[in-house]
């Protein structure tokens, strides 16, 4: 029986590596959640204080945002694409599952409301480009790469950069001022 390409197969890999990282904090990690951290009151409010130089958080998350999807895009070409698409679900949903666990865990419901916040407006960007180059590596042959998915990811990709690096720092301090 062979099995429909939808995107929505997609999810059957990101979703264990969720469930992982959830599992990971709450079994194996809880005593180092429970350590200040990231998610403390004090890291938070020092967080809300400070200046953000524009130019250095530019360049910073050009790396950070660019570095990754680079490799993922070198690797889309070679015949590790498929398998480099799923490691890179696997390894998104255990990152998310981690992230939020943990956030959950040290804040409650504010913790899940400041990780929305936190990728909010940016990965409205971002998901549609990494979507579009992971569906490629999955779906390689039936689906090509073309010049037209080359434009759109590049700048959704700079779009993300953009709204990340000038409206999310205010949408994350105006939250931040709420705690």
């Amino acid at each position: 029986m062979k099995i429909l390409h939808t995107r929505k197969q997609l999810f059957i890999f990101f979703m264990p590596g969720f469930l992982a990282g959830i599992l990971y904090i709450n079994l194996l990690a809880k005593q180092y959640v429970a350590e200040p951290g990231i998610f403390s009151d004090y890291f938070l409010k020092q967080f809300g204080n400070v200046e953000i130089i524009m130019e250095e958080y530019i360049w910073y998350l050009l790396r950070l945002r660019i570095l990754p999807f680079l490799v993922l895009l070198g690797l889309s070409f070679t015949k590790m694409r498929k398998i480099s698409a799923i490691l890179f679900l696997v390894w998104t949903g255990i990152s998310s599952g981690i992230l939020i666990s943990a956030a959950i865990l040290e804040l409650g419901i504010k913790g899940s409301l400041l990780c929305i916040v936190g990728i909010f407006p940016q990965f409205l960007f971002y998901i549609p480009a990494y979507v579009v180059l992971i569906w490629y590596c999955y779906s390689y042959p039936q689906n090509r790469w073309n010049s037209q998915k080359s434009i759109f990811v590049a700048i959704m990709i700079f779009i993300g950069i953009i709204v990340e690096a000038y409206v999310n720092p205010i949408l994350v301090a105006a939250f931040l001022s709420t705690l």
